[in-house]
């Protein structure tokens, strides 16, 4: 068996298998389908300083080769969150990692300080992409300087690893990456969601309650590999991929392009145990490939 174990700054994981936020729940749910603690990391749904209600309904469309969500970040809140759900996930033998959300550079900080006192929780990852009401709604991970904000304002107040979630939807992804490298964080994540919209023709109305929403699945992949290798090249902290993950194969393509890890998001709908079967696969591989670990993989693309 090959040695799967790799580093994110100064966060250790078993094997380069991490889920996507937002798409595994608190990991309690999946309890029954794997056991979670062979997973290399755990990222919970995304978590805000105050509870959030979410968008309206419909909030999930299905697409070709993927799916269209508008969920809206629907949580209780950080302290619902330390008082009811960290009791249940802090024993759990992985690294349980928050996604923190917010509509102020304070709002990231007030909630990343809360999660400061979990001695549990390892690290976090920031969701730049979430809209700026005092910019009219402009994501922050859209700009140099927004990304940047908000990233310098959790470093103050959190002194543990720093994931920074990336968007797609900007015109050079690299220099989002070099702004949030350069305030602190210890490691990027990408691809998030690409904005999309599907629509309705007997209803003549857009399939989504606030008609356009991310889109995840196998039809992002392209476009995330691509990004990963170029933030790859751009930066020196370790790089997370992600996007249209769904088997070994997938994820060696993100390796090989870069990333020192990668997450499973919209595959966890399909398979609740892929990610276990992901991790096999990825060691399978090695040892057919006569590699004895999988750091010689990464960012191992010739040519």
């Amino acid at each position: 068996m090959a040695d799967l174990s790799v580093k994110i700054g100064g966060l250790k994981l078993k094997n380069p298998v991490m889920t996507a936020s937002g798409t595994f729940g608190y990991g309690l749910e999946f309890a029954d389908f794997v056991p979670l603690e062979e997973i290399g990391g755990i990222i919970v749904k995304g978590t805000t300083l105050n509870p959030r209600e979410g968008n309206d309904y419909p909030r999930m469309a299905e697409t070709a080769q993927g799916m269209l969500n508008c969920v809206g970040l629907q949580n209780k809140g950080v302290d619902y969150f330390c008082r009811n759900i960290y009791p249940q996930i802090k024993d759990i033998d992985t690294n349980m990692i928050v996604n923190v959300s917010g509509s102020s550079p304070d709002d990231y900080a007030k909630c990343a300080a809360r999660i400061n006192e979990l001695d549990k929780i390892p690290a976090i990852e920031l969701n730049i992409s979430c809209p700026n009401v005092k910019q009219g709604g402009m994501a922050f991970g859209v700009t140099t300087t927004g990304a940047a904000s908000v990233v310098r304002a959790v470093r103050e107040r959190y002194n543990k690893p720093i994931i920074v979630k990336l968007s797609p939807n900007v015109t050079d992804v690299t220099e989002i990456a070099k702004a949030v490298e350069a305030e602190g964080a210890d490691s990027v994540s990408l691809i998030n969601t690409l904005m999309g919209m599907a629509i309705d023709i007997e209803r003549r109305r857009p399939m989504l309650s606030i008609n356009t929403g991310g889109l995840s699945g196998p039809a992002v992949k392209p476009v995330a590999v691509r990004m990963v290798w170029q933030v790859a090249k751009a930066v020196k902290i370790p790089v997370v991929g992600l996007g249209g993950i769904c088997t070994a194969e997938d994820a060696i393509e993100f390796l090989m392009a870069g990333a020192t890890a990668i997450e499973i998001g919209t595959a966890n709908f399909l398979d609740p145990a892929v990610t276990i079967k992901v991790r096999d696969g990825i060691n399978n591989w090695l040892d057919n490939h006569g590699c004895s670990s999988v750091s010689e993989i990464i960012g191992a693309l010739e040519g």
